[in-house]
């Protein structure tokens, strides 16, 4: 039998507080020992004093077959058993519930976050950009230059809005737009109608996170836990109910890793599925194989080539999102080199070199750029655009240059992109919402999108209040919960690093993506609202937290059942305090006493 080195990603599944078998838990330390050249080091001994198992993976109680596709948990026959429920109909609950669970969540957000979508009836912050060039874009293929004073026309008779013509300068690619102008073109060129298809992708993408976490922890309860978690975050609430287009990116992007995570699970199998089986005694366990695990094309992955359009599609909205392709491109291969070690490769990184590198690359890569050059075709199929003939002014001019025998579009788009690169990286004025990257995961720096302060008796402020109202629509994230996932980053990255647990170094991948880019543009005008693009992953970060508070499956019921408590006392914390900032989430008219006493921060006011 051809020996092998453990997967370096692989670690035990977390803790399903209704779980009742675990193959993969912690095992005993004595039992997961290192070699004994690794016990005379030095080094390793001071990193076991943080935790560190150079081997958590050795233990002949877990087999190949479940670290290669680990299995998901199950509730304890003992809690069906005080329902009254049987084994068949407690399975056939737990099959229902893979999808019943993230629906009713999914549910809830929905209808938190189309509840009086339409309100406040205004344009409100950088909407007067997208909601108008979404307009213009869905109607003729290219962004048109807005008069300044249009707003207060659009929302009294937007029938007598008339779509100029003449072709606008923007400074991102059209996704968003596109997105954002398919709601306007059903319900019309009006608040609703600019912030529907929004509010749609922000209640899809707590479903995608249910059904994500619960294959990343292998746990239903977790998975809807990180979707519930999502469900009541501020910053992702009023991003899903405000036509911009971060939500529209996260939305691709978490779509893009939710792709990759299924892929890996597919690949993986596919590698189980081919190693040799050990018959001895009956048992059929697997065995590890360097032929098979260093030998065996992957085959054909839509899920790796679906991860790819979603990737173009990010960077079709929001240029960031080429920062998230290369992050998850690099995660991916990681994930194939894990998996052909588990599997027996001796040299796992020669063989994923040889198999899968290059189909990654094209499933990625060039798959991203085809989607996002489609995403330019009401632009290129338009002699109107803005810079849309610049190539064509040029080769008039005999500048065609070296790159002239290049097709026009493609020149001029070209150029379109320099000069808004140049645009971004040159964008230093001052702001008075803009705040440093380094002071997001704190809720430092929030944006306020609308705010007025109607009298008593108006707009919905109470008659007896003694002054004027606070109407206020601030994009902020819970703030228990953002404080929380601080603490939950830590975990993850101790987790990651002394644990190799390949889930939270995925986790790890999607909050770095989406904020370290930042980092690199400190003189940049920056919003903490960017942020929002790795939200979900905070929230698979406290999800994961939360499951080691319950404890892992084995553990006392003393254990179990104050960890829960202290679990489920955290989660309600959270719920609670996004009702309390509930008003200004939603420009939700409130006395100016209240509104302050809201105001935790003075940098938020």
């Amino acid at each position: 039998m051809t020996r092998t080195a453990p997967e370096a990603l692989e670690g035990q599944q977390p803790m399903d507080p209704t779980a009742h078998v675990d193959p993969t838990a912690p095992v005993d330390p004595a039992a997961s020992m290192a070699p004994a050249a690794a016990e005379s080091s030095e080094w390793l001994r001071r990193l076991r004093r943080f935790g560190y198992r150079p081997d958590p993976t050795a233990s002949l109680s877990i087999g190949l077959r479940e670290r290669l596709v680990p299995p998901y948990t199950r509730p304890s026959p003992r809690l069906w058993s005080l329902f009254g429920i049987g084994p068949k109909a407690a399975h056939q609950l737990w099959r229902i519930a893979a999808w019943a669970g993230p629906l009713l969540v999914a549910l809830v957000a929905g209808l938190l976050r189309f509840w009086n979508l339409g309100r406040p009836n205004a344009v409100i912050f950088d909407e007067t950009y997208y909601a108008k060039d979404s307009w213009a874009l869905i109607n003729q293929g290219y962004e048109g230059a807005w008069p300044k004073d249009i707003d207060k026309t659009i929302l009294a008779n937007p029938d007598s809005v008339l779509v100029p013509t003449e072709p606008g300068y923007v400074v991102h690619p059209p996704v968003g737009k596109w997105v954002i102008g398919i709601g306007e073109k059903i319900f019309g060129f009006e608040p609703f109608g600019w912030r529907f298809m929004v509010a749609l992708l922000g209640t899809l993408s707590v479903l995608m996170l249910c059904r994500i976490g619960r294959r990343l922890f292998r746990s239903t309860f977790l998975g809807c836990l990180a979707g519930l978690l999502l469900a009541v975050d501020g910053l992702h609430f009023v991003m899903s109910r405000t036509a911009l287009l971060d939500q529209v990116l996260m939305f691709f992007v978490l779509a893009a890793f939710g792709c990759l995570v299924i892929d890996r699970d597919r690949a993986r199998a596919r590698l189980a599925g081919a190693l040799p089986v050990d018959s001895d005694g009956g048992t059929g366990v697997l065995r590890p194989d360097a032929e098979v695990a260093e030998g065996l094309g992957l085959g054909w992955r839509p899920w790796r080539l679906a991860a790819g359009v979603m990737l173009g599609l990010a960077a079709g909205t929001k240029w960031n999102g080429l920062y998230i392709m290369a992050a998850f491109g690099l995660m991916t291969v990681l994930w194939d080199i894990g998996a052909r070690r588990t599997a027996g490769a001796v040299r796992p990184y020669a063989a994923v070199a040889r198999r899968d590198l290059v189909p990654a690359f094209v499933s990625v890569v060039p798959v991203a750029i085809a989607t996002y050059l489609v995403s330019w075709s009401g632009w290129i199929f338009t002699d109107k655009g803005y810079f849309r003939n610049w190539a064509a002014e040029q080769d008039k001019l005999g500048g065609g240059g070296t790159w002239g025998w290049l097709p026009e579009w493609l020149r001029s788009l070209w150029h379109y992109e320099t000069e808004v690169y140049k645009f971004h990286v040159g964008l230093s004025s001052p702001h008075t919402y803009e705040s440093n990257p380094w002071s997001w995961l704190v809720l430092g720096r929030p944006v306020s999108y609308f705010y007025e302060s109607p009298a008593p008796g108006t707009a919905g402020c109470p008659v007896d209040a003694r002054e004027k109202c606070a109407q206020e629509v601030l994009a902020l994230g819970t703030p228990l919960l953002w404080w929380a996932a601080c603490f939950a980053l830590l975990y993850i990255l101790w987790r990651w690093a002394f644990r190799r647990d390949w889930r939270a170094g995925a986790i790890a991948c999607g909050v770095l993506a989406g904020w370290a880019p930042w980092l690199l543009y400190q003189e940049r005008t920056i919003f903490l609202f960017y942020a929002v693009v790795f939200v979900p992953f905070l929230c698979l970060a406290v999800a994961m937290m939360l499951g080691a508070i319950v404890g892992p499956a084995g553990s006392s019921e003393r254990r179990r059942t104050f960890g829960a408590v202290a679990a489920g006392v955290l989660v309600l914390l959270i719920v609670w305090n996004f009702i309390y900032f509930w008003p200004l989430y939603t420009g939700t008219a409130i006395p100016m006493e209240q509104w302050r006493n809201r105001m935790w921060l003075d940098t938020w006011v």
